[in-house]
């Protein structure tokens, strides 16, 4: 298997790869693009959206400065707002849902490496998607971890760290994060 194909099917690879770093290569030239758009020019940044992300739904906002790593493993739904300096590591899919707003200085990862040294001397990593649900609000400053799935409706506090699964209709915060309360689903 390349280290491509490994990293796709959750298989510790490579990062130091050369078709991954073309691709890692290719995002920060797309997102060196966007940046440098009139941040009042919303329809050009939306189209440029729609060619660098794997899908863009309606009404997709992204302030500057957005990072990536791929930009083709991101999925927006509806009714996106992401504030800035949102950096998302799509190494492995991001599915966010429709009616999802993220606070600035926010990262989304999933991607991380191993606890041994010798393993990040050599490079390894290992990448697992993240979900984000319908009508979730993601304050300032979070930090979304490798394989978490957040539910509908959820709230989630500034400057939480998401380590695990967050259920529906909940507000979470903290380091790490846990949940504080039921929210209702007013919808």
């Amino acid at each position: 298997m390349t280290n491509l194909e490994k990293c796709n099917a959750g298989i510790e690879y490579s990062y130091a790869d050369e078709e991954l770093i073309a691709l890692k290569t290719e995002a920060i030239r797309q997102c060196e693009i966007f940046n440098a758009i009139d941040g009042r020019d919303y329809l050009a940044q939306y189209r440029h959206l729609q060619q660098m992300l794997g899908g863009v739904g309606e009404r997709v906002w992204i302030a500057k400065t957005f990072n990536c790593d791929r930009g083709k493993n991101i999925f927006v739904g509806d009714d996106f707002t992401g504030n800035h300096n949102l950096t998302i590591l799509d190494i492995r899919e991001v599915y966010i849902g429709n009616h999802v707003m993220i606070g600035p200085n926010t990262l989304i990862t999933t991607v991380g490496h191993p606890l041994s040294p010798k393993g990040r001397r050599e490079y390894h990593a290992l990448a697992k998607p993240v979900r984000i649900g319908n009508d979730v609000w993601i304050g300032g400053n979070v930090t979304i971890l490798p394989g978490v799935t957040i539910g509908n409706n959820v709230v989630v506090a500034a400057g939480a760290v998401i380590n695990k699964d967050v259920p529906d209709n909940t507000l979470v915060g903290g380091v790490p994060a846990r949940v504080i309360k039921t929210i209702e689903d007013d919808l």
